[in-house]
């Protein structure tokens, strides 16, 4: 098996910073090491790799990594794995790998491949959790900032949580139409934002469905309650929460700021999420989660 390294070195908070030494260490397999120095980057190496049969590539960064990353393996015999150095990381912690560079390295060696769903947002491709309103609002922030990493990021939302005003949003799902006031609606594949922040705990990523998560306009001072839920795995269970299930949901809003993975997009009022099963190849140790 030849395994490639695609490593961002600038991705969160830089442990990745002279893990090629790590590598050395702990690996039992083949592998080469590739660095990206601009945006694009890890997408354009990643197709190279494909072009050169490479069986695996392992994204070395935060979600905007992999989902770089993941642009060019959807759909290709190559299959993505990770290893988690962002500021979020939750693609890789929702199928278990470690927090621990080290021992992240060392579940490597027993991974295995597995078939998972991958999905789109205007035909942009997203593999995690995605969405629109008050995290795509702190997505927008957050690529601004010169400090990252995860206290940076609670520092963005202490800041502006009980600032945000719920927006409005037509849904259209599953042959049905509604109204929503939400402070958002997230798009998710897998469960996580990250550092164990579930905003879809029951999400499938194997399951040909999307777990669009809606958080209702709430009273301000229930809002560090949601924020408690979501640290626990429990949003699901709150009132001010709706959770539809569909593979494809077409949202019409005057609010144009999406995020795909943690990344800020803007887009047209009109934004058609879909499912596209069984499209990407993954190396993780829990592939079927």
């Amino acid at each position: 098996m030849k395994i490639r390294f695609i490593i961002n070195p600038i991705s969160g908070s830089g442990k990745q910073r002279g893990i090629e030494s790590v590598f050395e260490k702990y690996t039992n397999f083949e592998y080469d090491i590739v660095f990206t120095s601009t945006i694009g980057d890890a997408t354009r190496l990643s197709q190279i790799a494909i072009d050169e049969k490479i069986d695996v590539v392992i994204a070395v960064g935060g979600d905007g990594t992999v989902n770089e990353c993941a642009k060019a393996i959807i759909g290709s015999k190559t299959a993505l794995g990770v290893i988690p150095c962002g500021s979020g990381n939750g693609f890789a912690f929702h199928f278990g790998m470690k927090k621990d560079i080290t021992k992240a390295i060392l579940q490597l060696n027993s991974c295995k491949i597995s078939v998972i769903d991958s999905c789109t947002a205007n035909n942009i491709p997203f593999v995690n959790v995605s969405g629109i309103g008050f995290d795509a609002h702190i997505a927008h922030l957050f690529s601004d900032l010169k400090e990252r990493g995860f206290i940076s990021y609670l520092k963005l939302i202490k800041n502006e949580v009980f600032k945000y005003k719920a927006k409005e949003y037509q849904l259209n799902y599953n042959g049905k139409s509604k109204k929503v006031k939400a402070n958002l609606i997230a798009f998710a594949n897998a469960s996580q934002y990250g550092n164990d922040c579930c905003i879809a705990p029951k999400a499938n990523v194997s399951d040909g469905l999307i777990d669009f998560v809606i958080v209702k306009e709430l009273p301000k001072w229930k809002i560090p309650f949601i924020l408690y839920q979501v640290s626990k795995g429990k949003v699901h269970l709150s009132q001010y929460v709706e959770i539809i299930q569909s593979n494809e949901m077409l949202i019409n809003s005057k609010n144009n700021i999406i995020h795909l993975d943690g990344e800020p997009l803007e887009c047209k009022n009109l934004i058609t999420i879909k499912v596209k099963p069984k499209t990407l190849k993954i190396f993780m140790p829990n592939g079927e989660k």
